[in-house]
């Protein structure tokens, strides 16, 4: 009998460990889930590290669009505490929906300039993106081109490549050129550049060196990161080493920045986590890493830059703050479409 009540003594309490080890309450505290658009090698890295250092376990979904439909469909009972994504509409248009809540952190707002996170704490940057100018190495004379205005210029007649005017950071360039030119403004630059392209707009950054090592065009404009990806590449190393690269308008506003982002979710459940993760990543030593990592710019400018980004020296960003170009892409859009930009 004795041994009989002293087994089921020990089988209870056994019983009672694993019930709490896996207590939803219990393991809630140590986690934190995320929905992104960026490629898991680009961000796992800085998550394994959180986890290494904090033993909080970071949970990720990642998805190549429908983040925002997603989001609306579960509403309050979303796993997502944390959103990451890229391009400053995407950002905005998650906080538009009433999605995302703000962060009070002193911390946050000490370490990410105030032109890249959101004026109401809702959304901050992590990395910078510089949208630059490729040139032909031998047809585009030096100083021919320094910059965005210039893509205007009639001598560039039949000589420029881009995306769709209506890809996310076309649409950017253009509400940025709204936000320092005013409208009226704009549109004429925008007229401007589609009566100087050479082609239909079409492809992505990569595609547009590509057609300048071809010959089908002389000029383009580009996220930075994708020259430094095409430097990696075989193939690709002989479109880049095709082109020379400008910081446009170096001797005014500075070069046009875009961001990738993070911003916790209205409904999270874990905001304590979530919130250690955000400062986690905003600090000098993972802005490093996330930088070097993915060929982007620390939004922290006194971070030091990796071997491949220091080969284009330092230069002068435009501070706009993103909120500005953020209000002003519903009418880039309307002015894309205006000017046939892709027609």
């Amino acid at each position: 009998m004795k041994t009989n009540f002293k087994t089921k003594a020990m089988l209870s309490s056994v019983a009672a460990i694993l019930l709490s080890a896996f207590s939803p309450s219990l393991w809630a505290e140590e986690e934190v889930n995320i929905y992104s658009y960026r490629k898991p090698e680009l961000i796992d890295p800085m998550f394994e590290a959180f986890t290494k250092d904090t033993g909080i376990k970071v949970n990720v979904v990642f998805a190549k669009k429908g983040m925002l439909e997603r989001l609306k469909r579960e509403g309050r009972n979303t796993p997502a505490d944390l959103v990451f994504t890229v391009d400053i509409g995407r950002l905005a248009d998650v906080k538009s929906a009433g999605l995302t809540q703000a962060v009070e952190s002193d911390n946050l707002n000490a370490a990410i300039p105030s032109y890249v996170r959101d004026t109401e704490n809702h959304w901050f940057g992590l990395t910078q993106r510089a949208r630059f100018i490729v040139v032909s190495k031998n047809r585009v004379k030096e100083g021919e081109v320094l910059s965005y205005e210039d893509l205007a210029k009639p001598s560039l007649k039949g000589r420029i490549c881009t995306r769709s005017g209506k890809h996310a950071y076309m649409v950017a360039l253009t509400a940025g050129m709204m936000a320092h030119h005013g409208n009226e403004a704009a549109e004429i630059w925008l007229s401007g550049v589609k009566a100087n392209l050479a082609r239909k707009p079409q492809g992505n950054d990569r595609g547009q060196v590509k057609a300048i090592k071809e010959g089908e065009c002389d000029v383009a404009v580009i996220n930075h990161y994708y020259m430094y990806k095409m430097l990696q590449d075989a193939e690709q190393t002989q479109w880049a080493n095709a082109v020379n690269v400008i910081f446009p308008n170096q001797a005014g506003r500075g070069t046009h920045m875009n961001i990738s982002g993070m911003a916790m979710t209205k409904h999270a459940k874990h905001p304590e986590n979530a919130l250690k993760l955000m400062k986690y990543l905003a600090s000098d030593e993972i802005q490093k890493m996330y930088a070097d990592l993915n060929g982007e710019y620390p939004v922290k400018e006194r971070v030091k830059l990796s071997s491949h980004l220091a080969r284009w020296g330092e230069f002068k960003r435009d501070t706009l703050d993103l909120t500005n170009i953020a209000s002003n892409r519903a009418e880039a859009i309307k002015m894309t479409d205006r000017v046939a930009y892709d027609d």
